[in-house]
């Protein structure tokens, strides 16, 4: 197991220690909990809100919750949710406007939230997600305001789901970077404890205020295994070299028919995604014409609206905008970003009401290209 910063561990207890110490600095502690039958990610104030005992069974089309016998906090894989809710929200005010009066006072809604925002249990997947978002929105001033003073603590994958292919796209199952403090899950038959990994100022402060030992050679060749274990555990795999290409060169191939048969064009795969952006701008007022405001929303380039110009749709057809998204995701966001805008979270794959799988889309174009 590779690491860089200081190594200790902790009875799985002290996770507690660690919420109240994040708490304490003024953060809202975001985290996984359980919520309307999946795993979501909301304000949290202790251990007991985390999913102990909680599991997931995913597939293409399937998400479901399930017991787990060894009282794992972490013992599940991806929910339906990402950061990105947190830090690029599905609605925001962007100004509002008071017009009563003999000029237009426009007043600029960009703000930081009432208090900074500490992420618990973000995996490696989720981690190259806000990067990706970093470079993407870096000139956005609201995602900048929101993103600013978040403390980050990463999880490492003991479990891979049947959807996930993170260890294809070299974002886990361990967290390389963006954390301030870094959490593998020990749980054994006599002791469940974490072994932590600082890697800020912000990070080894946390750390000193919990109840610590030293890391042992045992504890790390423990963490190692069940990263290794996790990793040989992924449910799916994709060849990236050549991918990019691969897919540009498919721009007209009648495999993309053959996915709109069953696509539903519902924009599932873009709202769940870690990485998909896009948004549209919608202008509102009251009665009187008195007040206007200006909000974005999400949006998604599944939807004719997204690419309405001057006498239609641009992509009017489904396979257009699988297309579309498809070869985004996988080619042209390289050009655009200078890296996949895929993270191998598969979260597109098991909420996809009729269980699309982008590995095997992608595949079949591979194949069409490599005979």
């Amino acid at each position: 197991m590779e690491h860089d910063g200081e190594l200790r561990a902790m009875g799985a207890e002290a996770l507690d220690v660690l919420i109240a110490a994040l708490v304490a600095r003024g953060y809202d502690v975001i985290g996984p909990t359980v919520r309307d039958g999946a795993i979501d990610l909301h304000k949290i104030h202790g251990m007991g809100d985390l999913p102990i005992g909680v599991t997931d069974e995913q597939e293409a089309g399937r998400y479901r919750l399930a017991p787990r016998a060894d009282g794992a906090v972490f013992g599940f894989s991806n929910g339906p949710s990402s950061w990105k809710r947190h830090l690029h929200p599905p609605q925001t005010r962007l100004w509002h406007a008071d017009l009563s009066g003999d000029r237009p006072v426009y007043v600029s809604d960009v703000e930081a939230p009432a208090r900074p925002m500490a992420f618990l249990g973000v995996r490696g997947c989720d981690l190259a997600a806000i990067a990706i978002l970093d470079t993407v929105l870096a000139a956005d001033e609201h995602y900048q305001a929101r993103r600013q003073n978040v403390a980050v603590v990463a999880i490492n994958c003991g479990q891979a789901g049947a959807t996930c292919f993170c260890a294809s796209m070299g974002t886990g199952p361990a967290a390389r970077s963006g954390f301030d403090l870094a959490l593998t899950e020990l749980v054994g038959d006599t002791k469940h404890e974490f072994l932590i990994e600082t890697a800020t100022p912000l990070g080894t402060s946390l750390l000193a205020e919990l109840p610590t030992r030293t890391a042992t050679d045992e504890d790390l060749a423990r963490a190692a295994a069940i990263l290794e274990t996790t990793r040989t555990q992924m449910g799916r795999t994709l060849e990236t070299a050549g991918l990019k290409e691969d897919i540009a060169a498919a721009a007209e191939s009648p495999h993309w028919q053959e996915v709109a048969a069953r696509c539903l064009t519902c924009g599932n795969c873009t709202m769940v995604c870690p990485t998909c952006f896009c948004t549209e701008m919608e202008d509102t007022s009251d009665l009187t014409g008195a007040h206007a405001e200006r909000w974005r929303h999400w949006e998604s380039c599944f939807t004719l609206d997204f690419s309405y110009a001057m006498g239609g749709s641009v992509r009017h057809s489904p396979a257009s905008r699988y297309r579309q998204w498809l070869t985004h995701k996988l080619s042209t966001w390289e050009d655009q970003f200078g890296t996949s805008g895929c993270v191998g979270c598969g979260r597109c794959i098991a909420w996809c009401p009729v269980g699309i799988d982008i590995t095997a889309e992608a595949k079949a174009l591979q194949a069409e290209a490599r005979p």
